[in-house]
């Protein structure tokens, strides 16, 4: 899963995002994204460029129901896992130190980490020929 930290929740930021999310996943052998699932912020609700980076990448957007937090139950957890695996690990001398250590929390969660939820494995595992290993 791939994770930034920005300064603002801007459409034209949230719909970069989308697209570098989408060459992080193509990289890894997800060639297609059917749908995003995102909260009801104006920037996926609203936005010209939300929008169109969609249809770039011929995905659906899907808004998350008002107050059920169970609809994204998923994120909620990850949400949890960062703060307390990343975020809150250890005291950081500067939300620089912190920034920077984001990129080796999210290769361990994505490649490392057990998930209950995955049998024990991690996210990677779930992706059909991740290594490139068959053609």
């Amino acid at each position: 899963m791939p994770g930034e930290i920005h300064s603002d929740e801007k459409a034209a930021t949230c719909a970069a995002f989308l697209r570098r999310a989408a060459a992080f996943f193509t990289a890894h052998g997800v060639h297609h994204i059917e749908r995003v699932l995102t909260d009801n912020a104006w920037p996926y609700r609203k936005s010209f460029a939300w929008r169109q980076a969609l249809a770039d990448l011929s995905a659906i957007g899907k808004l998350t129901r008002a107050y059920r937090p169970q609809t994204n139950g998923k994120v909620e957890r990850f949400n949890r896992t960062l703060l307390d695996e990343w975020a809150y690990l250890r005291p950081y001398t500067s939300n620089t130190e912190r920034t920077a250590a984001l990129t080796d929390f999210l290769h361990t969660y994505n490649h490392h980490r057990c998930h209950t939820a995955l049998g024990g494995h991690p996210p990677i595992s779930r992706v059909n020929n991740a290594a490139g290993q068959y053609t």
